[in-house]
């Protein structure tokens, strides 16, 4: 399996929004916001979670091709 570091860099974000999510959710905390003091910032990272997100959606057809070469 080829594992790209942009792979890991996508899930890593993906991860830190999908807890960021979950904390709004459970405990109406937004991390990001505590973090970075700025709407700004917040957005970009924001953005950079969602960009995330759909390079991962990447991932099923990929995980779809190694399957047909085994």
């Amino acid at each position: 399996m080829n594992s790209k570091p942009i792979d890991y860099i996508a899930l890593t974000i993906a991860i830190v929004g999908t807890l960021n999510w979950g904390l709004i959710g459970f405990l109406n905390f937004n991390l990001v916001h505590f973090i970075f003091r700025s709407v700004m910032i917040d957005r970009i990272i924001y953005a950079l979670v969602g960009l995330s997100g759909l390079y991962l959606l990447s991932t099923y057809g990929r995980i779809k091709a190694l399957g047909e070469d085994m």
